[in-house]
């Protein structure tokens, strides 16, 4: 059995669900705490600080956008929606709100635990980065980024961006001039292969996101090109 070490909160309304998920996450050993609605999901995540949080939407008091929206104001842990909502709209408001990934009902315990240990492995990955690397700037015209620090500085005015963005701007960057695809991005930045097209809206989402935040402080037009039908490439000026 392979012990991972880390807290995981799961909040869903549904007590089969909860009880499904908290048995195979445990077995695999992770620590679980379990909440069925959005008030108690908040004071579980204050108390016992987990490292990842499954997230249902539909939930009684608080609803799920809400607990993501009041945890984004302070955290940037990794967040998977889970839900019977599979609109494209719900799925691209829930990674507005900052949300990591998303994942319909019904699923697939096994896909869960798979995107589970994708981000973990990934944020476990970015933590040594940041320990190990004494100075690392990447520097494109005005845009700089230290990677390091996870930074990013255009025309001089520091941008904001989440880890995910952080990481899709970089992974770009070292690919200057090549068309990446979208099952690549994801591949790459998440953890995971996509089993269907809609999974690949994740990118499409986070890429807007990317280029809306660049745009804001950039003397030129956009540093993201969309390959038609492919994916994305960035191009330098």
């Amino acid at each position: 059995m392979e012990v991972y070490n880390k807290k995981i909160l799961i909040v869903d309304s549904e007590r089969i669900i909860r009880q499904v998920l908290a048995t195979r996450l445990t077995t695999l050993g992770y620590s679980v705490f379990l909440a069925s609605n959005g008030d108690d999901a908040l004071v579980t995540f204050d108390i016992e600080q987990p490292h990842l949080i499954i997230l249902d939407i539909m939930l009684p008091k608080s609803d799920g956008y809400e607990v993501c929206r009041k945890i984004r104001e302070n955290s940037k842990i990794p967040i998977i929606i889970l839900s019977a909502r599979d609109g494209i709209s719900d799925r691209i408001l829930g990674l507005e709100i900052g949300a990591n990934d998303y994942l319909t009902k019904p699923f697939s315990p096994k896909e869960l635990e798979v995107r589970t240990r994708s981000i973990l492995r990934r944020e476990d990955l970015e933590t040594t980065n940041s320990i190990n690397v004494d100075s690392n700037t990447l520097q494109i015209g005005d845009l700089i980024l230290y990677t390091d620090k996870k930074q990013v500085v255009n025309n001089n005015i520091k941008v904001k961006l989440t880890n995910i963005e952080f990481s899709l701007l970089l992974l770009l960057i070292k690919n200057t001039g090549k068309n990446l695809s979208r099952a690549v991005l994801l591949e790459n930045v998440w953890g995971y292969t996509p089993e269907r097209y809609i999974d690949t809206r994740v990118v499409d989402v986070h890429i807007s996101r990317l280029r809306a935040k660049l745009k804001k402080t950039s003397k030129n037009s956009d540093f993201i090109l969309t390959v038609r039908g492919t994916g994305y490439m960035f191009q330098s000026y």
